[in-house]
Protein backbone atom coordinates (compact mmCIF):
# COMPACT_ATOMS: atom_id res chain seq x y z
CA UNK A 1 0.00 0.00 0.00
CA UNK A 2 1.20 3.51 -0.70
CA UNK A 3 2.54 5.49 2.25
CA UNK A 4 2.54 9.29 2.12
CA UNK A 5 3.41 12.13 4.51
CA UNK A 6 0.70 13.05 7.03
CA UNK A 7 -0.81 16.51 6.61
CA UNK A 8 -3.22 18.76 8.51
CA UNK A 9 -6.16 17.16 6.71
CA UNK A 10 -5.25 13.84 8.39
CA UNK A 11 -5.94 15.15 11.91
CA UNK A 12 -9.29 13.36 12.21
CA UNK A 13 -7.83 10.10 10.95
CA UNK A 14 -4.94 10.35 13.41
CA UNK A 15 -7.51 10.60 16.22
CA UNK A 16 -9.12 7.41 14.93
CA UNK A 17 -5.74 5.68 14.79
CA UNK A 18 -4.91 6.89 18.30
CA UNK A 19 -8.00 5.03 19.47
CA UNK A 20 -6.82 1.90 17.61
CA UNK A 21 -3.41 2.22 19.27
CA UNK A 22 -4.99 2.51 22.71
CA UNK A 23 -7.25 -0.47 21.95
CA UNK A 24 -4.46 -2.56 20.39
CA UNK A 25 -5.71 -5.80 21.95
CA UNK A 26 -9.02 -5.74 20.07
CA UNK A 27 -11.05 -4.79 23.14
CA UNK A 28 -12.93 -1.50 23.31
CA UNK A 29 -11.04 -0.25 26.37
CA UNK A 30 -11.30 3.41 25.34
CA UNK A 31 -13.91 5.24 23.30
CA UNK A 32 -13.13 8.21 21.06
CA UNK A 33 -14.95 10.44 23.56
CA UNK A 34 -12.88 9.16 26.48
CA UNK A 35 -9.63 9.79 24.62
CA UNK A 36 -10.70 13.29 23.54
CA UNK A 37 -11.48 14.12 27.18
CA UNK A 38 -8.18 12.68 28.46
CA UNK A 39 -5.45 15.35 28.38
CA UNK A 40 -2.76 12.66 28.40
CA UNK A 41 -4.13 11.02 25.24
CA UNK A 42 -5.15 14.28 23.59
CA UNK A 43 -1.59 15.63 23.63
CA UNK A 44 -0.62 13.15 20.91
CA UNK A 45 -3.06 14.69 18.39
CA UNK A 46 -4.04 18.18 19.59
CA UNK A 47 -3.46 20.88 16.98
CA UNK A 48 -1.94 18.47 14.45
CA UNK A 49 0.45 19.35 12.96
CA UNK A 50 2.56 21.60 15.13
CA UNK A 51 6.09 22.66 14.25
CA UNK A 52 8.39 19.64 14.39
CA UNK A 53 5.58 17.07 14.02
CA UNK A 54 6.01 14.47 11.30
CA UNK A 55 4.11 11.39 10.25
CA UNK A 56 3.03 9.04 7.52
CA UNK A 57 -0.31 7.59 6.39
CA UNK A 58 -0.90 4.33 4.51
CA UNK A 59 -3.69 4.31 1.97
CA UNK A 60 -5.49 1.79 -0.19
CA UNK A 61 -5.24 2.15 -3.95
CA UNK A 62 -8.47 4.16 -3.75
CA UNK A 63 -6.87 6.68 -1.39
CA UNK A 64 -8.63 5.48 1.76
CA UNK A 65 -6.38 5.82 4.84
CA UNK A 66 -5.92 2.56 6.74
CA UNK A 67 -2.96 3.20 9.05
CA UNK A 68 -0.66 5.90 10.34
CA UNK A 69 2.47 6.54 12.34
CA UNK A 70 3.45 9.96 13.63
CA UNK A 71 5.75 11.60 16.11
CA UNK A 72 5.86 14.79 18.10
CA UNK A 73 7.94 16.25 20.87
CA UNK A 74 6.16 16.77 24.16
CA UNK A 75 7.37 19.07 26.94
CA UNK A 76 8.82 17.73 30.16
CA UNK A 77 5.90 19.14 32.16
CA UNK A 78 3.37 17.34 29.89
CA UNK A 79 5.13 14.12 28.92
CA UNK A 80 3.61 11.23 27.05
CA UNK A 81 3.83 7.58 27.99
CA UNK A 82 7.07 7.10 26.04
CA UNK A 83 8.74 10.28 27.25
CA UNK A 84 12.55 10.26 27.23
CA UNK A 85 13.40 13.94 26.78
CA UNK A 86 11.74 17.06 25.42
CA UNK A 87 13.79 16.83 22.21
CA UNK A 88 12.97 13.16 21.55
CA UNK A 89 9.74 12.80 19.55
CA UNK A 90 7.29 10.18 20.82
CA UNK A 91 5.63 8.11 18.17
CA UNK A 92 2.20 6.60 17.79
CA UNK A 93 1.40 3.74 15.40
CA UNK A 94 -1.90 2.16 14.47
CA UNK A 95 -3.54 0.19 11.68
CA UNK A 96 -7.26 -0.36 11.21
CA UNK A 97 -8.18 -3.91 12.29
CA UNK A 98 -9.20 -5.12 8.81
CA UNK A 99 -5.71 -4.28 7.51
CA UNK A 100 -3.55 -5.78 10.27
CA UNK A 101 -1.23 -8.74 9.80
CA UNK A 102 -0.08 -7.70 6.31
CA UNK A 103 3.18 -5.93 7.14
CA UNK A 104 1.60 -2.49 7.08
CA UNK A 105 2.83 -1.60 10.56
CA UNK A 106 6.41 -2.35 9.46
CA UNK A 107 5.99 -0.25 6.29
CA UNK A 108 4.65 2.65 8.33
CA UNK A 109 7.45 2.40 10.89
CA UNK A 110 10.15 2.22 8.22
CA UNK A 111 8.67 5.29 6.50
CA UNK A 112 8.47 7.15 9.82
CA UNK A 113 12.09 6.31 10.63
CA UNK A 114 13.11 7.66 7.21
CA UNK A 115 11.06 10.80 7.89
CA UNK A 116 12.82 11.22 11.24
CA UNK A 117 16.20 11.03 9.49
CA UNK A 118 15.08 13.76 7.08
CA UNK A 119 13.81 16.15 9.75
CA UNK A 120 15.52 19.48 10.11
CA UNK A 121 16.93 20.02 13.57
CA UNK A 122 18.13 17.70 16.28
CA UNK A 123 15.98 14.56 15.78
CA UNK A 124 18.53 11.88 16.64
CA UNK A 125 16.26 9.53 18.58
CA UNK A 126 12.58 8.62 18.66
CA UNK A 127 10.72 6.89 21.47
CA UNK A 128 7.53 5.00 22.16
CA UNK A 129 5.67 3.16 24.87
CA UNK A 130 4.43 -0.40 24.42
CA UNK A 131 2.21 -2.27 26.85
CA UNK A 132 3.02 -5.76 28.04
CA UNK A 133 1.52 -8.33 25.69
CA UNK A 134 1.35 -6.03 22.68
CA UNK A 135 2.70 -8.00 19.70
CA UNK A 136 4.01 -4.74 18.18
CA UNK A 137 6.90 -4.99 20.66
CA UNK A 138 8.47 -7.61 18.38
CA UNK A 139 8.22 -5.21 15.44
CA UNK A 140 9.85 -2.40 17.41
CA UNK A 141 12.69 -4.65 18.54
CA UNK A 142 13.27 -5.91 15.00
CA UNK A 143 13.60 -2.29 13.83
CA UNK A 144 16.29 -1.56 16.42
CA UNK A 145 14.32 -0.04 19.30
CA UNK A 146 15.76 -0.88 22.70
CA UNK A 147 14.18 -0.77 26.13
CA UNK A 148 15.05 2.46 27.91
CA UNK A 149 12.72 2.30 30.89
CA UNK A 150 9.56 0.93 32.38
CA UNK A 151 6.43 2.54 33.74
CA UNK A 152 3.63 0.41 35.15
CA UNK A 153 2.88 -2.36 32.65
CA UNK A 154 4.67 -0.71 29.73
CA UNK A 155 8.17 -0.43 28.36
CA UNK A 156 9.60 2.79 27.01
CA UNK A 157 11.67 2.03 23.92
CA UNK A 158 14.10 4.25 22.01
CA UNK A 159 15.64 4.13 18.56
CA UNK A 160 18.78 6.00 17.55
CA UNK A 161 17.71 7.32 14.14
CA UNK A 162 20.01 5.81 11.50
CA UNK A 163 22.21 8.43 9.87
CA UNK A 164 21.69 11.05 12.60
CA UNK A 165 24.15 11.98 15.30
CA UNK A 166 23.60 14.11 18.37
Amino acid sequence: MPVRPATARDAGFLRRILQEAYNWNGEQRFTAEQLAADPHAERYVADWPRGGDFGVVAETGDGEPVGAAWARCLPEDRPGYGFVAADVPELTLGVLPAHRGRGLGRSLMEALIRAAAEQAGPVTRISLSVEDGNPAARLYTSLGFVRAGRQGGSDTMVLDVPGRRG
